[in-house]
């Protein structure tokens, strides 16, 4: 079974840091990271996804959608498969 948590963060340019701040935090119950954003030559979104892979205690899991979830901008969607 893996535990999959997926990041919606709305303003990556005032949040990200924060958002980075926390996962850092968390490295050792991430397995997996992939973080998407939309960019080209001539802009950069906003927006981003983050899809994390987690390996860590229910409690461990938990603690860190708290904190993500603390963050105004971003949203957050736990998946267990």
């Amino acid at each position: 079974m893996a535990n999959i948590l997926i990041l919606s963060v709305e303003s990556r340019n005032k949040d990200a840091l924060k958002v980075q701040q926390v996962l850092s935090k968390a490295g050792c119950i991430i397995k997996t990271r992939l973080g998407i954003h939309e960019a080209s030559e001539d802009s950069c979104s906003d927006k981003g996804l983050i899809i994390l892979e987690l390996a860590g205690k229910p409690s461990e899991i938990k603690s860190l959608i708290s904190k993500i979830d603390a963050i105004k901008s971003v949203k957050t969607k736990f998946v267990k498969i």
